[in-house]
């Protein structure tokens, strides 16, 4: 199982209504990542918009791209977007870089 954490950056101004949509994230969008590979998903928020994702899949990137192909992941992002700083254009699923795990304790 590949272990996989990310960072984004959430508006300081977005804050409060970031943690609003999270709190009812859409049940078909809820389906979708776990039928694409998206387990153990949780997204940890910092007071100063320091995102934090980590989730456990067996291939990130073909669970990264089973959900591009999904509309309901397309509709989350076109919503999400104006959430984030630094996107240059892009979808925040498309900037999620994994973080190198250098240490393990099991």
């Amino acid at each position: 199982m590949e272990r996989v954490c990310f960072l984004l950056r959430v508006r300081a101004d977005r804050l409060a209504e970031y943690k609003e949509r999270h709190a009812s994230v859409w049940p078909e969008m809820r389906a979708a990542l776990s039928a694409s590979g998206w387990h153990n998903y949780s997204l940890f928020l910092r007071e100063d918009g320091l995102l934090v994702g980590y989730l456990e899949t067996e291939d990130f990137a073909a669970a990264q791209a089973a959900m591009a192909r999904t509309d309901v992941n397309a509709r989350w992002q076109a919503e999400m977007g104006d959430f984030f700083e630094a996107l240059d254009g892009a979808r925040p699923d498309e900037v999620m870089r994994p973080l190198t795990e250098i240490f393990h304790l099991v």
